[in-house]
């Protein structure tokens, strides 16, 4: 039975109260290898975005000594790129990498898996807190996929065991390695397009169902899912299609809405250029929607002393330039000198509305998106993408705007991003997990 959202408010609440005094540490402070050492990788998630993370960190030189799926990769049940794989009798991850010991259950492989240093999370966001968190704790560095958390109580908490343990971590927002928005970010801090006066980003998410008025039937489970894993810390909900493998990122429970899945990239340039933190107030509009589903098309307004920034998305997008057409992701950085466009999700190809060309300005090169979390474990710089300075903090601002959408109030902030006072808002801050998954 569906629980109506007062219902659910009041559980949410005295689960959230319990589960924020649930938290402690051990110490296990994370060592850095030499350079000449092989690092030995679990990863976490291994179809999807999973698959080409895996493959990615195999590239970079490690070792891929572990592989953790909730669904078995020899019996193609729910993914397409599986029963793609199985027809054609082509190799599974399995086949790849013969000498990885295969879980079904994270938890299992952090816990009895001894060689692992490091792992990858390519899971639905409502798992990405609890499979780094175990990481972390135990040592292990960490790449996670966008965005690093589901909610902001579990971003603020990243952030601490990070520094705690003083692990290597990446949020994977991997454009941020490619040099056109490096530049992008060095021009801007060079005062190129002067004052910042108004910010815009826009994307064409959601591609997968929202505004949903009810959950979907129940189906049978496909061959080889562990469907219990998958809901994990989740509230339970019965199998659909309507879930999983794809459209999770539309249900409250599992996902972060479109500004959770693309603020991340699209918002990105700006985190490393502009001061982001200290949002005066969050405001929404929105189209329709039921409590546990995000809104078929939102615009959110993040006010800030000197500017604004406005997302949009779905069919909502800003009036565009004189002579501007614009695409399905994209955005535009008004400064009182000259704009700055980009019409991409990663800011590819960034260019002044002025005509003017881009000016030759200085900026550090990226060795690659998963090279530097490699080169950070090693004892070289940390990722520019990791968790305590850009992943977790950019998260919260994106759930700020969740909560925005989510409760159809402004939020006002008293305090910079990971130390606003967000009382009153316990339950989406913080929501209530599963029995036996609670950190």
């Amino acid at each position: 039975m569906r629980s109506t959202p007062m219902q659910r408010r009041e559980f949410l609440r005295t689960s959230s109260a319990a589960a924020a005094t649930a938290f402690a540490f051990q110490i296990l402070p994370a060592t850095a290898r030499g350079a000449n050492s092989r690092i030995q990788v679990g990863c976490i998630g291994i179809d999807g975005k999973g698959n080409t993370d895996t493959l990615q960190t195999a590239a970079a030189g490690a070792a891929i000594v572990a592989l953790c799926d909730v669904a078995n990769p020899r019996q193609p049940g729910l993914s397409r790129r599986k029963q793609k794989k199985a027809k054609d009798g082509g190799e599974t991850m399995l086949d790849k990498f013969p000498g990885a010991r295969f879980f079904t259950d994270y938890r299992e492989m952090i816990a009895s898996h001894p060689g692992i240093d490091a792992v990858t999370v390519s899971t639905p966001d409502h798992h990405h807190f609890h499979a780094s968190m175990l990481a972390m704790r135990k040592g292990k560095h960490v790449y996670c996929q966008k965005p690093i958390s589901h909610s902001i109580w579990e971003a603020r908490r990243m952030t601490e065991t990070a520094a705690q343990y003083k692990v290597q971590t990446q949020m994977g927002n991997q454009a941020h390695a490619g040099e056109p928005i490096r530049r992008a970010v060095e021009l801007l801090r060079a005062g190129v397009l002067g004052a910042v006066q108004e910010v815009h980003a826009w994307t064409n998410r959601p591609i997968w169902p929202q505004g949903m008025s009810a959950w979907p039937k129940a189906e049978p489970v496909p061959a080889g899912l562990d469907w219990d894993l998958w809901i994990g810390p989740a509230p339970f909900r019965e199998y659909s299609r309507a879930i999983a493998p794809f459209n999770w990122r539309g249900w409250w429970d599992f996902g972060a809405c479109a500004l959770g899945d693309m603020g991340c990239h699209l918002m990105n340039l700006l985190w490393h250029s502009v001061d982001l933190r200290s949002p005066r107030t969050i405001t929404a509009e929105t189209g329709t929607f039921d409590v546990d589903s995000f809104p078929t098309d939102a615009q959110v307004q993040f006010d800030y002393a000197d500017f604004g920034l406005t997302w949009y998305e779905s069919g909502r997008r800003p009036t565009p330039p004189a002579g501007l057409e614009i695409g399905g992701n994209g955005g535009l950085i008004v400064g009182s000198r000259d704009t700055l466009y980009f019409d991409d999700a990663y800011g590819a190809e960034p260019r002044l509305l002025s005509g003017n060309p881009i000016p030759d300005i200085s900026f550090t090169k990226s060795p690659g998106h998963m090279k530097e979390w490699f080169d950070g474990m090693q004892g070289g710089d940390r990722p520019y993408s990791d968790i305590v300075h850009a992943g977790a903090p950019l998260t919260e601002l994106l759930l700020l705007g969740n909560l925005a959408i989510l409760t159809g109030k402004p939020t006002h902030l008293n305090g910079q991003i990971g130390r606003a006072d967000l009382r009153g808002y316990e339950d989406l801050v913080n929501p209530a997990r599963t029995p036996g998954w609670e950190i």
